[in-house]
């Protein structure tokens, strides 16, 4: 049997103490055993108290709170905060020395005549208010006002170019830097490898395969501000790089279609983005090239989603973007580029937009563009203005698109008498319908939209448009 550290003397001392005279000597040794386990399972528990508190002494408290994870009933009277002293006394020659605890003799009629200990306080709480609509209340239990102005002029200084800096160290004022956020190499890898495939104009397949992984990819939560950015930065140095910024578009086409990404805290940093490529004076190094219609078309459709979107959870967000799109239209020192971005964002904007905003400014617009469109030189200036013409005319078809007069007509004339609600319907079972290009409709047309506008839809043949137009205009006579 392995010899414990324990003496088993000891045990047969403590077994006499309680009435066991004849202690077998082999359960001695086995209770001895059993006895330098328990004080190593108590003492290895101790030292995990000990380490935790970042101690290097070991105290009573923590023998205390190792007896109480292995459910024993702890040491009562050894609560001190520093360690137990012993002293030692030799006995006899021969024998072990003893130990004690080394404490003081205390008189008893000290003890009897000491007053007694004040009465501990009951536990109480109180409420108070830190700050009321951002004021603090001068109440004892916050700081005051000359409190806090003193620790402000303690801690900072005003130098000569009206900026703050910290007066130094003797001031205790504690400087925390920025945080990093710090992403996994892997994320890392994928961030510049998706940077490098994207921006790569001769491999398109690369660049489908990295905009299909932003569009379903559900573990670039952490990447996203990373993209947010990267567009940001891209669009503002890129401005005359066709291809940066289509591409830069259908990234952010593929985060929004992307349902795993919380992309709504991100809008702010976003739309400067849209709006840039949508409204910019000139986009591409070449003016001439008709490539930057298709980016600003590109635009006008992802800023329509994110209002479609988004527009319900923040309500500021649709009126702010068409007063930012109706301001650049009607600013007539805008180039035709600008307003061309203008009417197709505002387009996108949905049907009420197109016949309160775009519609009434129709017939003023073409005092701008007529001299242009009319030359009979072949002019960038004719073409840029032929294209606004033409998205105005976009616009008046999304106006128009699904439109049934007949079933509004017929709300009005549940609500009226049958002579009357006769006399509201407009002509167009008429001849007027069989040739949208009569002197009527031509009139009624002209005065609603202007002659550019009536000579391109007479040219097209759009008979929704003429119908849409005519209700609209019998309406409003009805109305008035």
């Amino acid at each position: 049997m392995v010899a414990s550290v324990w003496p088993p003397d000891t045990v047969k001392d403590v077994a006499e103490s309680i009435g066991i005279s004849q202690l077998d000597d082999s359960v001695a040794k086995v209770l001895a055993l059993d006895i330098e386990y328990r004080i190593h399972e108590v003492i290895q528990e101790a030292m995990k108290f000990m380490r935790h508190a970042k101690r290097t002494i070991l105290t009573v408290s923590d023998i205390s709170h190792a007896l109480r994870v292995l459910n024993v009933e702890p040491l009562y009277g050894y609560h001190a905060f520093r360690p137990v002293r012993f002293g030692e006394s030799l006995l006899e020659q021969g024998q072990p020395p003893l130990y004690y605890l080394e404490d003081d003799d205390v008189e008893f009629d000290k003890v009897i005549h000491a007053p007694l200990p004040k009465v501990p306080r009951d536990i109480s709480y109180s409420v108070h208010w830190l700050a009321i609509e951002g004021v603090q209340p001068a109440i004892p239990q916050n700081p005051s006002v000359s409190d806090t102005s003193v620790s402000s002029k303690k801690g900072f200084q005003v130098i000569n170019n009206n900026s703050w800096t910290l007066s130094g160290p003797s001031t205790g004022v504690e400087v925390k830097h920025l945080v990093k956020h710090v992403i996994s190499k892997e994320l890392r890898l994928y961030f510049e490898r998706i940077n490098a495939a994207i921006l790569d104009e001769n491999n398109e397949r690369l660049r489908l395969a990295a905009l299909a992984s932003l569009r379903l990819d559900s573990g670039l939560h952490q990447l996203l501000p990373y993209f947010v950015s990267l567009v940001a930065e891209k669009i503002t140095h890129n401005l005359k790089n066709l291809f940066i910024l289509n591409m830069m578009m259908q990234v952010t086409w593929a985060l929004f279609d992307n349902p795993n990404l919380f992309i709504e805290p991100y809008l702010h940093q976003i739309i400067p983005s849209i709006l840039t490529c949508l409204v910019a004076k000139r986009l591409g190094e070449n003016a001439a090239s008709q490539d930057h219609y298709a980016l600003r078309d590109l635009s006008a459709s992802l800023l329509g989603l994110i209002c479609q979107r988004f527009g319900d959870v923040y309500h500021t967000l649709k009126p702010r973007i068409t007063r930012t799109l109706l301001k650049a239209f009607l600013d007539n020192k805008k180039p035709f580029t600008t307003h061309y971005g203008a009417i197709i964002g505002l387009a996108t904007m949905g049907k009420e937009v197109i016949r309160v905003l775009i519609m009434p400014n129709i017939k003023i617009y073409e005092l701008l563009i007529k001299d242009d469109i009319n030359s009979a030189e072949l002019t960038f200036k004719k073409m840029e203005a032929t294209k606004c013409l033409e998205a105005l005319l976009n616009s008046l078809r999304l106006m128009s698109k699904d439109e049934t007069p007949d079933e509004t007509l017929e709300t009005h004339e549940t609500s009226s008498e049958a002579p009357e609600t006769h006399e509201m319907q407009p002509k167009t079972s008429s001849d007027d319908k069989d040739d949208i290009s009569s002197s009527k409709t031509r009139d009624i047309l002209i005065e609603m939209v202007g002659e550019l506008m009536t000579n391109k839809i007479i040219k097209e043949k759009d008979e929704k448009i003429v119908k849409t137009l005519l209700e609209m205009h019998h309406l409003g006579q009805i109305f008035h």
